[in-house]
């Protein structure tokens, strides 16, 4: 009952509040995931009051609104969160109360060309941002919406798309030759759940996870074993854990392995449905991808 009158009451507030700023004259704008938080910090700079509700290590898919979310939900002016299903029962809330204060990043990106998923009530996997191009588009799409919202502020905010999108573009480039660097035999990764779906697609991996694509499902024996039985297959020398799912499932697919005379270590833990801590170089969309990159690649060697 205390989550449905949460859920109400934050639906309310968005549904009533008017877009009005702030006595210092910049928006205020709340974003869900730190991956959000990340990329609108990038275009929207100085020129508005950023606030995200995830912070590192927050698991999305199990995401449950605070009393605390709701004073920030009703101070916004713009909301945006992923909008393929991703932010638990938050998204009720947003797509009850589609307006032009809240933005489903997801509406960026071409349904056509995104990887199907049965579990999600959007059929979509909700991982974009593991294709860097799609976080380009991304990019150019907050940009807009920000201009759209602060007209005075349309050349900062574009140049500031320009700038970030530049870096994307590079980041590319260098994820791309570091991973040249891994014979394609050896690409394979198992991790604790199916966030990588677009990385592998991207990159030429194959992508196992023990879990689905949400946290939410729980992974039985046999499909610990199944996993199992392919690692020792193909040979695979290391399986990651995630830094916002919990590794006792990883460490008990590695028992299983190891069991069966197959040598597998935990190559590190890898960030999937979160940035790392504020203030690191982890804690940001570009320096959390060359991580994972760097972690997968040394790993698997």
């Amino acid at each position: 009952m205390k989550k449905i009158t949460l859920l109400f009451l934050i639906a309310l507030t968005i549904f009533n509040c008017k877009n009005e700023k702030q006595t210092n004259g910049k928006l205020n704008v709340v974003t869900t995931t730190s991956m959000i938080t990340d990329l609108v910090k990038n275009i929207g700079g100085d020129h508005i009051n950023l606030q995200g509700l995830m912070g590192s290590g927050v698991d999305p898919h199990l995401y449950k609104a605070s009393e605390g979310d709701v004073t920030k939900l009703s101070s916004a002016d713009i909301i945006f969160y992923n909008g393929l299903h991703l932010e638990g029962k938050l998204v009720e809330v947003f797509e009850k109360m589609k307006n032009k204060k809240t933005i489903a990043i997801g509406d960026a990106l071409d349904k056509n060309t995104l990887i199907g998923s049965d579990y999600f009530a959007s059929n979509y996997d909700p991982h974009v941002w593991f294709n860097v191009d799609y976080w380009i588009q991304a990019t150019q799409f907050v940009t807009k919406k920000l201009s759209e919202a602060i007209p005075e502020q349309k050349t900062a905010f574009e140049a500031n798309g320009a700038a970030y999108i530049k870096q994307l573009k590079d980041l590319k480039t260098k994820l791309t030759a570091t991973i040249e660097t891994l014979p394609k035999e050896q690409r394979i990764l198992v991790t604790a759940h199916d966030a990588f779906n677009y990385f592998g697609k991207a990159f030429s991996f194959e992508v196992y996870g023990l879990q689905g694509l949400s946290t939410a499902t729980e992974a039985g024996v046999q499909d610990v074993q199944k996993l199992s039985a392919f690692i020792i297959e193909k040979k695979v020398k290391a399986i990651f854990i995630e830094s916002s799912v919990p590794k006792r499932t990883i460490e008990a697919l590695q028992a299983a392995v190891n069991s069966k005379g197959h040598n597998v270590i935990i190559g590190g833990s890898l960030y999937s449905d979160a940035l790392g801590n504020a203030g690191t170089i982890e804690g940001t969309y570009i320096g959390m991808f060359e991580y994972n990159v760097n972690t997968i690649v040394n790993a698997l060697k």
